[in-house]
């Protein structure tokens, strides 16, 4: 999401009082000022606010905090003006003085840590100089632990409250990114948590948890007035995953989806961050799916989100996007007031652009759309922003404040989360962990060995402080021999590298840290290739040969590399993927190589072979294998060739087994029993604790078409001491999980064998189960 034009924020009055106060507004400045304006309001609905506005609170039933919600945003809608209405569903809200509506941005990113990115309601400044930044999503989802993304998402959401609480930042967050990476050459992969449809469902709908929920509150029964901590949006809906490929831009392309793909991969975890996240926002996205934009396609707006699924809250364009659908897609050729029509009555309610404000009103002084479908757009954002506390205040959170932001404990967690999500690839001989009695000295080379701002990627705000590979291997080992080699990731220095290589031949061991970073891969970029950058394997392959020890090769990177020379050459003994790991990235890999952490992070992503983008075109979203054309399938459910690492690859420094205990699985089981449960024991076998991802993949019956070779049913991380076991159990409906969409979009039960896969790696074991006619 970026804006495609510059936008001028205009300061605002405002009136202090002495009761509790929250952000009501976050006047920006342009950019030829320095710095940012600090205000700070009371909440709206306090009455020494209206006080000095001149305006008796009593009179005005939107500050009735007796009346249901949905009252009092109808009853502050109908004393608005068409041309007051409009004005308020840009993302900057105009605000009407004349009825107490102060301006609102509704504009805040929190994908892995509060950010300041865009033209949103969030700044740093000297009072809140910055946020911890957490590793990425691909990185964070990586470690498959469930409880440490909900944990994160608290985490954020208190620093989001804090920084509200100062007047530095908004209450409705632009956040998660949650689009499947069906290709890996997608720019935007490190926003993402993966290729997996229900990992990726399951992440998005735990995240929002943590941003959104308010203890003591969760289960509330009326969801249109259930409390919020901070409001989250799951985006871009849908089948979004092309930025600028050769010159295919978002902004135009028009992507041809078949309705299974959309039902299974496309739209399901948007449909499981709706009914198990209860997520207050949609975003829906630049492209056109099978001809029709997705801002302005009423069956996947108004009829999915709204009717079959439920949403509680309000659905938002990606920045400009019905600006995209008037000029860049010339949409039914329409006129700008037509294309706002067809937006609103397919049931976008805000616009985060300048369209719906600009020409919202002529839309229905023209009668291209009804008033009425305004009023339901305002009354669905008010909603949201009453049960997030900006008209009544949030007592439960009017403490927070500095000290609740770049806490120690925060910054512990950031290291927490580097860690689990490092993902180990090789370990040739068991060299890692590295053994401090024969390492007294190591060589730290590549263009990433003392990176910092790389490491958290985009989407971020100002970490709280950098924690670089370099500053932890010395505070860890002492001699520490780094050598300036590539001045960026191309290491476009010719053919010498002598500074590495000497470093290399001094040093008891070599650790060399590379792979990709934002000139590479980002919104608005995406990959040509699946190769290391210019010269890097030039000059891994010079240094491992000169190395006088062990070589470790780091990858940060989000999509996946084709680094099969390094994992068939003997001299580079192990292989770390870190993806983007936070401002404490550096922590989680000096603590990984060096054995204070034994890594259990498994590949979110399928990494393919190089030739892999020559056989099947960025722009088909043809997830099956397409003989007609020789096209590969996508992802570890369709794609069946050879990989440099498969889907949830990944090495621990002990050794697990699995086995099936107390089973409740019937072999044969009547259709009317709709679920199945299970224990799976996990014995850890070897020397040292750790760690294990437990998967669970359902097989389909081989007869049936275009079934996917498996697919997760659900997955747990446990850890197991040395020489113990412990037990975790799974539970799943029957329709729910095996579930098969057919060509036409019906979903079926299939009778027959199926298989139902546990584990990933050598240990795995199946389970079969038949379904009765």
């Amino acid at each position: 999401m970026a804006r495609l034009h510059s936008v001028l924020f205009l300061s605002v009055l405002c009136y202090v009082a002495t009761a509790k106060k929250i952000l009501l507004s976050t006047p920006r400045m342009d950019d030829s000022q320095s710095s940012h304006v600090t205000q700070t309001y009371t909440y709206v609905c306090h009455p020494s606010r209206f006080n000095g506005l001149g305006l008796n609170m009593e009179y005005f039933g939107y500050c009735n905090k007796s009346l249901p919600f949905e009252v009092r945003a109808k009853d502050l809608v109908d004393r608005l003006s068409l041309t007051e209405k409009v004005g308020q569903l840009g993302d900057q809200a105009n605000g009407v003085p004349r009825i107490g509506l102060p301006k609102y941005y509704w504009w805040s990113e929190a994908l892995h840590g509060v950010s300041d990115f865009g033209d949103t309601a969030t700044f740093f400044n000297a009072t809140i100089p910055g946020a911890t930044s957490f590793p990425t999503p691909i990185s964070m989802v990586s470690s498959f632990n469930v409880t440490l993304w909900k944990t994160i998402g608290q985490v954020v959401s208190t620093e989001a409250r804090a920084m509200n609480n100062l007047g530095q930042a908004g209450l409705t967050y632009w956040s998660p990114n949650m689009n499947v990476v069906r290709d890996p050459r997608w720019g935007r992969a490190l926003e993402t948590p993966g290729e997996d449809p229900f990992v990726v469902g399951t992440y998005a709908s735990t995240y929002v948890r943590g941003l959104q929920d308010v203890e003591g509150t969760e289960n509330t029964t009326d969801l249109n007035s259930r409390p919020l901590k901070v409001a989250a949006c799951c985006k871009h809906y849908a089948a979004y995953d092309v930025d600028n490929w050769f010159g295919i831009k978002r902004e135009g392309i028009d992507v041809s989806v078949r309705e299974q793909d959309m039902l299974e991969t496309f739209v399901k975890p948007f449909e499981m961050c709706i009914n198990d996240g209860d997520v207050s926002s949609v975003m829906c996205s630049y492209n056109r799916i099978n001809g029709i934009p997705a801002c302005a396609d009423r069956r996947l707006l108004l009829d999915t989100i709204r009717k079959e699924w439920n949403l509680h809250g309000y659905i938002v364009s990606d920045c400009d996007s019905i600006e995209v659908m008037y000029k860049n897609h010339k949409w039914l050729n329409d006129t700008p007031e037509a294309a706002v029509a067809q937006a609103l009555k397919a049931g976008l309610d805000l616009d985060c652009g300048a369209y719906y404000t600009k020409y919202g009103g002529n839309a229905v002084v023209q009668g291209k759309v009804r008033e009425a479908d305004v009023d339901k757009a305002l009354k669905n954002l008010y909603v949201v922003l009453m049960r997030v506390g900006f008209f009544d205040g949030s007592p439960q959170f009017e403490s927070l404040g500095t000290a609740d932001i770049c806490s120690e404990g925060h910054r512990n967690l950031a290291i927490e989360a580097a860690r689990q999500g490092m993902v180990l690839l090789k370990n040739d001989d068991a060299v890692l962990p590295l053994n401090g009695q024969d390492i007294k000295s190591i060589a730290l080379v590549g263009p990433h060995a003392n990176v910092t701002t790389t490491m958290i990627g985009n989407y971020h705000g100002i970490p709280c402080g950098y924690t670089s590979p370099l500053d932890a291997f010395k505070q860890s080992i002492g001699n520490v021999l780094y050598a300036i080699d590539c001045a960026d990731v191309a290491c476009d220095n010719g053919s010498s590298f002598s500074p590495a290589i000497q470093a290399a031949k001094d040093a008891d061991a070599t650790v060399i840290v590379a792979g990709l970073d934002l000139t590479v891969e980002a919104e608005q970029l995406d990959r040509e290739d699946l190769l290391l950058p210019g010269n890097q394997t030039q000059f891994i392959n010079q240094v491992a040969s000169a190395s006088k020890g062990p070589v470790v090769l780091v990858i940060i990177s989000a999509g996946g590399v084709d680094i099969s020379f390094a994992k068939a050459n003997p001299n580079i003994k192990a292989i770390l993927w870190t993806g983007y790991p936070g401002e404490q990235g550096g922590h989680g890999i000096a603590d990984v190589i060096l054995g204070k952490y034994n890594p259990g992070g498994r590949l979110p992503l399928t990494w393919y072979e190089k030739d892999y983008v020559d056989l099947i075109p960025m722009t088909s979203l043809q997830l099956r294998p397409l003989d007609s054309l020789n096209y590969p399938g996508r992802t570890y459910k369709f794609f069946n060739g050879s990989t440099v690492y498969p889907f949830g690859y990944g090495l621990s420094y002990t050794t697990f087994g699995l086995s099936l205990t107390a089973p409740n699985i019937a072999f044969d089981i009547p259709l009317n029993n709709l679920t199945v449960g299970f224990d799976v024991e996990v014995a850890n076998v070897g020397e040292k604790d750790g760690s294990e991802v437990v998967f669970v993949y359902w097989s389909p019956p081989r007869s049936i078409v275009d079934a996917p070779i498996k697919q997760i049913i659900a997955f747990s991380k446990v850890f197991v001491a040395a020489g113990e076991s412990t037990s975790t159990h799974f539970d799943f409906n029957v329709c729910k999980s095996l579930e098969l969409v057919d060509y036409k979009g019906y979903k079926l039960l299939a009778s027959g064998a199926h298989q139902i896969i546990v584990g990933n790696n050598d240990g795995s074991f199946q389970v079969p189960i038949n379904f009765q006619t």
